[in-house]
């Protein structure tokens, strides 16, 4: 009589449910793992046997056949170890078949029985809800697949109070949701001495999610300016801080089940390869892209960054997902981010500056800033100049706004975004409307229309350029808290959009 039990198979961001069973027979003593397993899978019967030893459960001399269903499915992680060992417990009657048969499993044993903490307990735990199942994980990971709330999670230390728990001599309490994680506070505004336009194009950024450019001379305080993007975005919502746990839950990244309401900054450095920007390597893991969904990715030193790289970024701008392609996997991942990328205006870092400039100038900006291709700028809404600050004026008092009454301004012209695009699905923000919704909620007035007709046929806007200056605008008349789109708000969105060329 085949014992059967459920754990989880991860492609992407969903956990694929696989029915593992386990059959004891007559025949020459074995234990055998079928069904496309990885390496670490099939070290599985290792483990268990050790770990059921040290509870001083000795197998049967029998054929032992565990099949991972479906078998086509490739099945890679060291979480299958707890569920194979529960179908085999149940085949050998010490546990209960119909309990064991309601339980989605995952966990890594230790040869001791100890249960070890596995990645992906959030994702199973939505799976688990699907299937109307209980989830049985080890004990730190039942504060994060608490989360989920539609399903019980049942958290173990050991296998053996898994044993007792499925016995009724010990029962296990259902784990409580994690607590919600406190982030260091952000950085202030405030911190920052002038850069006014670079003030306001971030403040515009983060309202409307718009992708943005800034290019400067070194020490002009681009870096300093990017870090302080998160302190004005309003936090997660409740859908928003779930599917970011997830992907984050893949990755190992969640801390003792907490899941933040604070979204995600992520600053990888120019010498990151394409696996590690995009997502792929073992196991086609999330990248960075995906790791800053629903939050800000900001490349610093932006044409640094290999060609390759840097145009991988144009489908995942425009679609908001990534779809990592394998010769045994296409797997997709969530991406919809906030670019922020920084560029020094050349090589040597000093185009604008005649004292310091090197010989090459004005060729050297041309060529540097020439490897950002014009599809990828042409994908980049807000694009400003961070001037040099005079040493004299860092020792000025503080001066211009901080970061809190920023961050209100955003959240009121997120709050718009929500009501206005509330009847259109996977609509958020101004940044995600095109076509005729976008033609509806962003068209201007006809002076607007005009002044963005003239600069359309002067500089050559694209069809893109254009539509993205209309959700730039949309978004300055949402901070100022007028209904319709006027010739300032068109006027400024064009500023943004006109004022670095990138050496073209």
């Amino acid at each position: 009589m085949v014992a059967r039990t459920y754990t989880v198979a991860f492609e992407g961001v969903e956990a694929r449910i696989v029915e593992v069973q386990c059959a004891v027979s007559a025949g020459m003593p074995a234990f055998s793992v079928v069904g496309l397993p990885d390496k670490a899978v099939s070290e599985a019967r290792d483990r268990v046997r050790a770990a059921l030893t040290a509870m001083s459960i000795a197998l049967p001399s029998k054929r032992i056949t565990v099949n991972l269903s479906p078998a086509d499915l490739p099945k890679e992680g060291s979480h299958f170890d707890l569920p194979i060992a529960l179908a085999l417990l149940a085949a050998i009657d010490i546990l209960p078949r119909d309990e064991v048969e309601a339980t989605v499993a995952l966990g890594e044993l230790s040869l001791d029985g100890r249960l070890v903490p596995v990645i992906g307990a959030l994702p199973a735990a939505m799976a688990a809800a699907e299937e109307d199942r209980v989830l049985l994980c080890p004990r730190a990971c039942g504060p994060e697949a608490a989360w989920v709330g539609a399903t019980t999670v049942i958290a173990a230390a050991t296998l053996a109070d898994v044993l007792r728990h499925y016995t009724g001599q010990s029962p296990i309490a259902p784990a409580a949701p994690g607590e919600v994680r406190r982030d260091p506070a952000a950085r202030d505004l405030s911190d920052v001495k002038g850069q006014e336009r670079a003030k306001r194009a971030l403040e515009i950024a983060a309202a409307g999610r718009h992708h943005l450019l800034m290019v400067g001379t070194p020490g002009s305080g681009k870096s300093m300016l990017a870090a302080r993007m998160p302190g004005i975005l309003p936090p997660l919502s409740a859908p928003e801080a779930l599917e970011t746990s997830m992907i984050h839950s893949l990755s190992g990244l969640l801390d003792e089940g907490g899941i933040s309401r604070t979204r995600p900054f992520r600053d990888p450095h120019h010498t990151a390869s394409m696996a590690a920007i995009v997502g792929g390597g073992r196991g086609a893991k999330p990248g960075e892209i995906s790791l800053a969904h629903n939050g800000v990715l900001f490349l610093d030193e932006f044409p640094e960054f290999p060609r390759a790289v840097l145009e991988t970024l144009r489908q995942p701008i425009e679609t908001g997902e990534v779809v990592v392609a394998r010769a045994n996997a296409h797997i997709r991942y969530p991406c919809r981010f906030l670019l922020v990328a920084a560029a020094n205006p050349c090589k040597c870092g000093y185009l604008t500056d005649p004292a310091r400039s090197c010989a090459r100038v004005p060729h050297c900006g041309e060529d540097y800033l020439g490897r950002i291709s014009g599809p990828l700028l042409d994908r980049i809404d807000l694009r400003v100049e961070v001037p040099p600050v005079a040493y004299t004026d860092l020792d000025l008092p503080e001066a211009g706004e901080g970061s809190a009454p920023v961050a209100e301004r955003v959240a009121r012209a997120r709050d718009i975004q929500t009501a206005r695009f509330s009847g259109h699905p996977g609509i958020r923000v101004n940044a995600d409307a095109e076509g005729r919704l976008l033609e509806e909620v962003a068209s201007p007035d006809s002076d607007g229309r005009d002044l963005l007709a003239k600069v359309a046929e002067r500089f050559g806007l694209s069809a893109r350029g254009y539509h993205r200056v209309l959700r730039v605008a949309r978004t300055i008349a949402d901070l100022a808290g007028s209904d319709a789109v006027r010739k300032p708000h068109v006027a400024e969105a064009v500023s943004y959009r006109l004022s670095v060329q990138a050496g073209r």
